[in-house]
């Protein structure tokens, strides 16, 4: 299942992918704010508060769209296990 295509998300409208743009990684709509570069910040214990401050062009519905982006790929990630 493509991620921007989950039910009940905004993705669509929020996440796009441009091969021309970041070479193709997904980045919020309007930005060159990637989902991987969003949700590293809060991995680094940046709080809603500080990411909207230090980033005004976004809104807490693009940062919930990354996390949703994220959340689908990892969902239909699979791992094969290699024998030893």
């Amino acid at each position: 299942m493509d991620p921007l295509d989950a039910p009940d998300t905004n993705m669509r409208e929020r996440i796009i992918v441009d091969p021309k743009i970041l070479v193709g990684k997904p980045l919020v709509r309007g930005t060159r704010l990637s989902v991987e570069f969003i949700v590293g910040l809060f991995a680094q214990g940046w709080t809603m508060e500080q990411v909207l401050e230090n980033y005004p062009g976004l809104t807490i519905e693009d940062v919930r769209a990354c996390f949703a982006y994220a959340s689908e790929i990892l969902r239909s990630e699979r791992i094969y296990p290699l024998g030893a």
